[in-house]
């Protein structure tokens, strides 16, 4: 099975990659963590970004606030799946990640999930994984079933 990569542009943004994490670990998902920032060690990043496919990796989560270029640096050195995960963590409230992960140039693609959307990038990352996995497909299929039927429980409970 495919890894996926989990990079972090700092330690601060760990949190959020916790839910992702657990996520991953739910599917059964090998994974990675790696802190490795945009502006600061970006000969790091983009080593790793160059690195992944040889590596195992099927895809990346990538999970930066403010100015978050990550997930752009990484898709730049890499033709996997990237998918950017803006933090809030300055005084625009994740806004200025959230547009900064977003507005990829044309031919340099990232998935963006909500700000603070670990959860649901971990949920793509395994879709994605899923598409040369039927194991790992049915388990999603069998995840989502399970959503749909803790939703019926609470309404049936609300007719009572």
């Amino acid at each position: 099975m495919k890894k996926v990569g989990i990079v972090m542009g700092s330690d601060s943004d760990m949190p959020v990659a916790e839910k992702a994490i657990e996520r991953l670990k739910d599917f059964g998902i090998p994974y990675e963590v790696h802190i490795y920032s945009a502006h600061r060690t970006p000969a790091q990043a983009k080593a790793f970004a160059e690195g992944a496919e040889a590596a195992g990796f099927g895809a990346i989560i990538a999970l930066a606030g403010k100015a978050a270029h990550l997930a752009g640096a990484l898709a730049a050195n890499t033709t996997l799946p990237v998918i950017g995960v803006p933090v809030k963590s300055s005084t625009l409230d994740g806004l200025d990640a959230l547009l900064s992960t977003v507005q990829m140039p044309t031919g340099i693609p990232v998935a963006t999930v909500a700000i603070d959307g670990a959860t649901n990038a971990a949920i793509l990352a395994a879709q994605i994984i899923a598409t040369g996995d039927e194991a790992l497909s049915a388990t999603i299929k069998e995840d989502r079933a399970k959503a749909a039927a803790a939703v019926l429980e609470k309404d049936a409970a609300l007719s009572n």
